[in-house]
């Protein structure tokens, strides 16, 4: 099937303006108007996507915003390809604006280059290639382009409730090569502490910071009110020396009688926290060192900082694990403090062997021991198929064909749509060794990995066309441990 790789590469200038053009569009969950479920972005770009379907003559679905697909081929059976086209905020640190898709050095950047936007347009025009080539393939194939993916994959769900039909098999490009056979369970709460009002020489008035629930905080502020001014500069002191002690980036500012203290970190993507420096956490674990009285609100601060801190795998609040999938990861992401109450928003992944219930157990009792309330939970299971499963083993002999790499199935802490809907699982974009840029300032594709991602997405179509699923399946339920 080399013709498909020749027509991929035909194909290469029309698929970086695609992808170009789609990431212009930011698709960032706004708020909800007619037609418009997640926002005008997301609604914007999964018009433009249809655009692109329809111009490369495929028949083309709009289910009122939520979702949206192309469709090949007359079989009875269903293929799909799923993928997101909202993006997680772009927050700060970007060398070049993350929405004019600038092309530098053999780059795109840009938010959603790689997660998802690049990707689900090169499995497009991977099915372009099948078309162009007058392959007919024995089952139909569709391309869902989603627009919640980032936010609780709520557009999968209206899609099953409208009726949408379910593949028999299929990938989602959002993951890593050469393909993930296990997701990490994902949980979410907000654990939230109302503050009874106390007299105090310090006044926190504010803390700020995070975006994204999935995202390493790159930047958090605090202002504080010292009305003695003897005490504000052995406050300003102390806080200079714990920032030389500790080599945290935290800049003060002063403003008449208050202190403004600004901590910026390194953002990253919530199943790879090892990868940045959490912005919050560093502002906190300051604040800790400061005599605030004793208040709610200090010890709420103490709370978080004793139980989470600067870790990222749960040790402190009693909830590290580890399997054959990894070890369970946790991301304090966005966190909201006025006067009168706290609340942050907390994210730990764990491995497919354990219970979501018996880690929630765990941060429910410690939390209640500081009358901290732990609401708006989710939990989304883990997801697992063993690595001998006929879909695993199909698309890693693809990968290995079209890359000359020999690779075995991959654990991601990432959560996708994989985990929304049955008989799929993550295939790339993401190359063995390659830096994981998603979710951080300077996102990018290479266009050389763009194209040859477009092959494969091409070769593992067809690959999957041609096997034999009438026996049906469903992904595994591993065998869950005590936490």
């Amino acid at each position: 099937m080399e013709i498909l790789n020749r027509l991929v590469d035909s194909m290469q200038y029309d698929l970086v303006k695609s992808v170009q053009k789609l990431v212009q569009i930011k698709s960032v969950r706004g708020e909800k108007k007619p037609f418009c479920p997640f926002g005008e972005g997301p609604a914007k770009a999964l018009a433009q996507v249809l655009r692109i379907g329809q111009g490369l003559g495929f028949k083309t679905k709009n289910i009122d915003n939520y979702i949206g697909y192309v469709e090949y081929g007359a079989g009875e059976k269903m293929i799909a390809i799923l993928g997101h086209l909202d993006v997680v905020p772009e927050g700060t640190g970007w060398d070049f604006p993350p929405y004019a898709a600038e092309i530098h050095q053999g780059k795109i950047y840009g938010r959603g280059t790689i997660d998802d936007k690049g990707p689900i347009l090169a499995a497009l025009y991977g099915l372009k290639a099948i078309k162009e080539a007058s392959i007919k393939l024995p089952q139909r194939v569709r391309i869902l382009f989603g627009t919640n993916e980032e936010s609780g994959s709520r557009d999968i769900k209206y899609y099953l409730e409208q009726g949408g039909e379910i593949p028999i098999v299929g990938f989602t490009p959002d993951g890593d090569y050469p393909v993930v056979n296990s997701e990490k369970g994902i949980i979410l709460f907000d654990a939230i502490k109302a503050f009874r009002k106390k007299d105090s020489p310090i006044d926190i008035k504010y803390i700020k910071g995070g975006t994204a629930a999935n995202m390493v905080p790159a930047y958090c502020e605090a202002k504080l009110q010292i009305r003695d001014e003897f005490l504000k500069m052995k406050i300003t002191k102390k806080i200079e020396q714990f920032i030389r002690m500790s080599g945290y980036q935290i800049k003060i500012e002063q403003n008449n009688e208050c202190l403004i203290l600004k901590s910026e970190g390194i953002a990253a993507h919530a199943m790879e926290p090892e990868k940045g420096k959490n912005a919050i956490m560093q502002l906190l674990c300051l604040l800790n060192k400061i005599d605030l009285g004793s208040t709610d609100l200090a010890d709420y601060i103490h709370w978080l900082v004793e139980n989470i801190g600067m870790e990222y795998n749960g040790y402190s609040l009693g909830i590290n694990c580890k399997d054959d999938g990894g070890e369970l990861t946790l991301n304090l992401g966005m966190i909201d403090i006025s006067e009168d109450q706290g609340k942050v928003c907390i994210n730990p992944r764990y491995p497919h062997s354990f219970k979501g219930s018996d880690i929630l157990a765990k941060i429910k009792t410690k939390a209640q021991v500081a009358n901290i309330r732990i609401e708006n939970i989710i939990n989304e299971p883990p997801l697992y198929f063993q690595p001998n499963h006929p879909l695993i083993e199909t698309l890693i002999q693809v990968f290995g064909e079209q890359t000359g790499l020999q690779a075995k199935p991959l654990a991601m802490g990432g959560g996708t749509y994989a985990k929304s809907i049955p008989n799929i699982v993550a295939y790339g974009p993401r190359f063995p060794e390659a830096p994981a840029v998603e979710h951080q300032p300077n996102e990018y594709i290479k266009i050389e990995e763009l194209i040859l991602n477009a092959k494969i997405y091409a070769h593992a179509i067809y690959a999957l066309s041609q096997k034999d699923w009438s026996f049906g399946y469903e992904k595994e339920t591993p065998k869950e441990r005590r936490c």
